[in-house]
């Protein structure tokens, strides 16, 4: 999709002086430049989504995942039998 947008004129000159000097199109750069400020969004809010979860996970009172697994084998012990 074409879009249009204005840049400080400095920065555009920048902009297509660093492409050229990588052979490669203000295009590209941009099209990667945004890409990347994209991802780096979705891993902060990965981030603080995760960093939410273990706050409610400590303020909850949370059980520690070998407790938890240790439960559950023993659950399932119970309910079908050791094989040992």
């Amino acid at each position: 999709m074409k879009v249009t947008f204005d840049l400080d004129p400095d920065l555009y000159r920048s902009l297509k002086v660093e492409a050229a000097r990588a052979d490669r199109s203000v295009r590209d750069v941009a099209t990667d430049a945004i890409t990347a400020w994209l991802e780096r969004r979705e891993e902060d809010e990965d981030r603080a989504s995760a960093a939410e979860a273990l706050e409610e996970y400590r303020r909850d009172g949370g059980t520690s995942a070998a407790r938890f697994f240790e439960h559950l084998a023993a659950e399932a012990r119970a309910e079908y039998g050791s094989d040992t």
